[in-house]
């Protein structure tokens, strides 16, 4: 993967992912870190629609990224650079829970950061409301759950689903009625949930994530 003269000059910050791949592969290293908070949030929900415990998330989540930076240069480009970081994400996540033991599923609580503006009461019934759709999501079978997840709470396009789980975008759609039905079934409507407030992955996270990746393949941050 080659990178024009020009761009060598141009922000890293402003450059596309197949852009700033080529400059790690062409010995700017630390460009790494970019790919890193760019994609966290989105490989956080991949794997935490597979794995609900949050230790064994973030674990699993850095073993992704090391994979993916030392198979940096199999990066052909025939896809999106982030559908190719989600399928090593999800193929983690699956290996892992393949791995665990039946009694080994124990959950952790979600990590909130509350906003300084909001009162008690209404951190309470944001926690409470954010609670019950969360429960809802984790009740749904995988193969449901997955599909949500990317498409309505990460927000990607039923092609950019169906090319992250290799599936054709009919059964993406099918999948995706059906796991809506069954959350409407699950929750009880109290008042309009705003579903991109799911599973969020505040900046202490991201920073813990990031500094764990940058450790185990050895760059400075």
């Amino acid at each position: 993967m080659s990178l024009p003269r020009s761009t060598r000059d141009v922000p890293p910050s402003t450059l596309a992912d197949e852009e700033i791949v080529a400059r790690i592969l062409g010995g700017e290293r630390p460009l790494f870190e970019l790919l890193l908070r760019r994609h966290n949030e989105r490989i956080y929900r991949t794997v935490r629609s597979v794995l609900r415990n949050e230790a064994e998330v973030e674990d699993a989540m850095q073993e992704a990224y090391v994979h993916a930076f030392q198979h940096l240069g199999d990066f052909a480009g025939r896809s999106r650079f982030s559908t190719w970081l989600t399928r090593i994400a999800l193929n983690e996540a699956c290996a892992r829970r393949r791995r665990a033991r039946p009694d080994a599923a124990g959950e952790e609580e979600m990590e909130h950061v509350a906003d300084p503006r909001t009162t008690p009461e209404q951190r309470a019934s944001d926690a409470e409301l954010q609670r019950v759709l969360l429960d809802a999501i984790d009740g749904l079978p995988e193969h449901f759950r997955t599909v949500f997840v990317l498409r309505a709470v990460q927000g990607l396009s039923i092609e950019e689903t169906a090319d992250s789980l290799d599936l054709n975008e009919d059964t993406v759609k099918t999948r995706l009625h059906r796991a809506k039905n069954l959350l409407q079934r699950a929750i009880l409507v109290r008042s309009e949930l705003q579903i991109g407030a799911v599973l969020p992955f505040p900046a202490t996270r991201c920073d813990r994530v990031v500094a764990g990746v940058l450790s185990r393949i050895g760059i400075q941050p």
